[in-house]
């Protein structure tokens, strides 16, 4: 795929096929690992996957952290096949050099086919809690217009208003251009003004996940 163009024929066709590789993967796994309700249960298939995996993380971890002047490099987080790398004090193309660096160094240390790739620098980012994140994503070091990449939040969910995932996205943008709380503050202060003055429109209040009254464990219901 890397050297075929990303609008063609062919890079679809190999991209479908990757991905059908991938699907086929996830559910030979999830046969073996279901083993009160699947039909091919192998518990010691599935523990090997997960132990294979969490050791090549947890040996890139160690390697990443391994070279404190060369690269002065922190991993922050890392979850199933990805790691966040923070590089404190180096600017975006400086980042991308390194990146480039950590994944060819810890690439070598797999055995083949398994590959680290640097897929994205964020500059800026917030980091909320495990699959939940966002930032402004750099795909490669000329790239000078970024792309706002938000994972497991609110501004990407589809269970909650349409007026919690505006808000928050234009809190990130104002946090993210301005660096200014206050101004991320006098914002929200205004929406919860045009709450309390009903002056927004009623679809923007309107919830798309289903609310089950009395199914709950705790008497409290959910927040939506």
């Amino acid at each position: 795929m890397k050297g075929v163009g990303s609008h063609t024929l062919l890079h679809r066709t190999l991209n479908s096929r990757q991905f059908g590789l991938k699907l086929l993967a996830n559910v030979t796994y999830g046969y073996c690992a279901a083993s009160f309700s699947g039909r091919m249960p192998c518990a010691e298939l599935a523990d090997a996957i997960v132990q294979a995996g969490r050791e090549s993380l947890e040996r890139a971890i160690r390697t990443v952290e391994s070279k404190p002047k060369e690269w002065g490099a922190r991993v922050v987080y890392g979850d199933t096949d990805s790691l966040f790398v923070e590089l404190p004090g180096r600017s975006r193309h400086e980042a991308f050099r390194i990146g480039k660096e950590i994944a060819a160094f810890v690439t070598a240390q797999n055995p083949a086919p398994m590959e680290l790739e640097l897929e994205k620098v964020y500059h800026p980012s917030l980091m909320i809690s495990k699959k939940r994140y966002v930032g402004y994503a750099y795909e490669s070091a000329a790239c000078d217009k970024p792309k706002m990449d938000p994972k497991g939040i609110e501004m990407v969910r589809r269970d909650g208003c349409k007026l919690l995932s505006r808000v928050q996205e234009e809190c990130v943008h104002l946090l993210f251009e301005t660096k200014d709380l206050s101004r991320v503050k006098r914002y929200l202060q205004s929406v919860m003004t045009s709450i309390t003055t009903s002056s927004l429109n009623t679809s923007e209040f309107v919830f798309a996940k289903e609310v089950r009254a009395g199914s709950y464990r705790s008497a409290t219901l959910p927040p939506a």
